[in-house]
């Protein structure tokens, strides 16, 4: 066998020897500076921590060449501006209850050593005590000079030159300039967004980039959202406020129909601290489980508060992770929250208003709980010029049954949906949500028209969801009940997928399938679901059987809960009615009717849009009325 390449032949014996201050902190460096955008993080968590009202932040050369960091916070007085610069020095913890329920942004007293150690510094403070501020500095290690006098305002002041000066190889992996300009730029929205009561200006190479303005309360945060992730964020949004055990989360998450290409629109915080944490966002993906689909990624700007003890953050030296103690809990109250807000969402006709959340008041001083509510922008349904506007107001329940053999006629058992969750019908002029249906377009859409102007409906995503809302509601309520066929139909299958299903005959007997086994390439189906009696329920259970439905090639059984709702999901998109399907205007009626009343009725069962509202501005606009 060759020998190892030299690089990886070691000495027989290496004498053991404690590591140079200076190596030390250039390791740690690693752990803690990844890039710019990581030493911005550090120095600006620091001035939030000091109580600061207003952050600016200059950057020249991506933060390659130099990042200044000013701020007008308490300050650090003389006498501690040397020993800040130290490592494991902090104002902010002193004992292990302390570090156990950590308050502030940071408390490692590591950073400022950290960035010492690769780059050239300098910190200058002024107290509100002090006639003048003070500076000291170095170059790739704490030189242990005395701070010298310099005029400033009261706060601090941080200059970073020549980032990985000393270390040239970690310069090397860097990106352009302008890729860490990004970088830092999306750092300072995150942190914008966290602390709303704090300016926050942002310059790159002596241009002004960003400039968020001082306001308190939710007004301040609406706004704030509206400028880091655009006005169109809010209007397709839906708002949460919810407590329970202790936690609470506010924020708003975005509607299905408004997910993105990409996850750049997800913004979660746990007690100011920006997070990106697994188990948070395993409930997170749970919670849009069956109304997104699997290529596209959910907006929401997300808070969550507890009790500092029980959450560990001291898990990651760029403390971007955190540690639940009591996981459980924090995952089910977060996908219970979320799952609810996109669960009570309708079709929303008119311009409805939404309760909101008011912020807690802050140790800095700021209002916040005392605030007057205000309710994120609602509008009605999908709008042609921005896709998707939805409140948490619901609409209007039909008045009857549906009419046609795709939907639910007398024969056929239906589950109502609680009485609570649907609202009363309005009095008058039938000022339906989805409006009254003019015509069928191309045997795929309906026409309809309500008081905001044009409705589009696509029957099919339509209808899928309404089956699929339905069989979720039987299931859960015990079991789907099971229709007997009064001629039992052969299915022709091979062995391998006859003992398939025969292993899940239990499963699928819940969902309302019964059938047994009548020859060695034959099952006979004596039984399906009501909702889907009308369809080809053959042709399903041999699809079932193959595991390949929608192309996913995974074993439909191999977890309980998900299999049953892809099997429903399944099920709902093979009943539902199909394209070129003629439809009478009282099948289109009561179909409209059903969405109204219907959970996430507002995207099928694979997260596509199920309607759009083309308002009259827009309609005026396309034919230049008021012109």
């Amino acid at each position: 066998m060759a020998p190892p390449p030299a690089c990886f032949r070691y000495p027989v014996h290496v004498p053991i020897h404690r590591l140079a201050d200076q190596l030390v902190n250039q390791i740690a460096a690693g752990e803690v500076v990844e890039r710019p955008a990581a030493v911005v993080k550090e120095l600006v968590e620091n001035s939030l921590d000091a109580g600061a009202t207003r952050i600016d932040v200059e950057v020249v050369g991506g933060g390659l060449d130099a990042i200044v960091v000013r701020d007008d916070g308490g300050g650090i007085p003389q006498a501690e501006l040397a020993l800040a610069l130290a490592a494991h020095a902090t104002s902010k913890i002193a004992t292990l209850d302390e570090l156990e329920a950590v308050g502030s942004l940071g408390f490692r007293g590591e950073a400022l050593a950290s960035i010492l150690a690769v780059a050239r510094f300098s910190l200058a403070s002024r107290t509100a005590e002090a006639a003048h501020g003070w500076q000291v500095g170095g170059a790739g290690a704490a030189s242990g000079a005395t701070p010298e006098p310099v005029a400033m305002p009261c706060g601090t002041k941080v200059e970073v030159h020549d980032l990985f000066f000393n270390t040239p190889a970690r310069r090397k992996f860097m990106r352009q300039p302008a890729t860490e300009r990004r970088h830092v730029e999306q750092r300072l929205r995150c942190l914008a967004l966290a602390r709303p009561e704090v300016a926050f200006g942002f310059s790159s190479d002596a241009r002004r980039v960003l400039e968020f303005a001082r306001a308190a309360g939710t007004v301040a945060l609406e706004a704030r959202v509206n400028a880091v992730c655009g006005k169109e964020f809010l209007t397709n949004a839906l708002a949460i406020d919810e407590a329970r055990a202790g936690l609470r989360l506010y924020g708003w998450v975005g509607l299905p129909a408004f997910a993105r290409n990409q996850a750049d629109l997800q913004y979660l915080f746990v007690n100011g601290r920006v997070v990106r944490d697994k188990l948070l966002g395993h409930a997170l993906r749970r919670a849009y489980a069956d109304v997104l689909h699997s290529t596209r990624y959910p907006a929401f700007v997300l808070y969550l508060e507890l009790d500092p003890a029980r959450v560990d953050v001291n898990v990651h030296p760029a403390k971007t992770e955190v540690r639940f103690r009591d996981a459980a809990t924090v995952h089910d109250f977060m996908l219970g929250a979320v799952h609810g807000a996109i669960r009570r969402a309708r079709p929303d006709a008119e311009q409805h208003r939404v309760e909101t959340f008011a912020l807690p008041a802050r140790s800095t001083g700021v209002a916040g709980a005392e605030d007057t509510p205000r309710a994120p922008p609602a509008g009605g349904g999908f709008s042609y010029s921005a896709p998707y506007r939805a409140g948490l107001a619901l609409g209007r329940p039909g008045a009857g049954m549906g009419v046609g053999d795709w939907a639910l006629a007398d024969a056929v058992r239906r589950l109502e949906v609680p009485a609570d969750s649907v609202p009363a019908a309005a009095e008058g002029d039938g000022n339906y949500a989805l409006g009254r249906p003019l015509a069928q377009l191309l045997g795929v859409y309906i026409l309809a028209e309500n008081r905001g102007g044009l409705v589009l409906v696509d029957a099919h995503a339509a209808h899928e969801r309404v089956l699929y809302e339905r069989l979720k509601r039987q299931l859960a309520a015990g079991a789907i009940p099971s229709q007997a066929l009064l001629v039992p139909e052969s299915v022709r299958l091979g062995d391998d997928e006859i003992e398939r299903l025969l292993a899940e005959r239990e499963k699928l007997g819940r969902l309302g399938f019964r059938f047994d086994r009548s020859g060695p390439e034959s099952i006979l189906l004596r039984g399906v679901p009501p909702l889907i009696a009308h369809t080809d329920c053959s042709a399903l259970l041999a699809e079932l059987a193959s595991g390949s439905a929608e192309g996913d090639s995974r074993h439909l059984f191999d977890e309980a809960l998900d299999a049953q709702e892809r099997v429903l999901a399944n099920v709902a998109c093979k009943a539902a009615i199909k394209a070129n399907r003629h439809l009478t205007l009282a099948e289109m009626d009561a179909l409209l009717r059903d969405m109204e009343r219907t959970e996430r009725s507002g995207q099928c069962n694979h997260g596509r849009p199920t309607w759009v509202q083309i308002g009259m501005p827009e309609l005026d606009r396309l034919f230049l009325r008021g012109r």
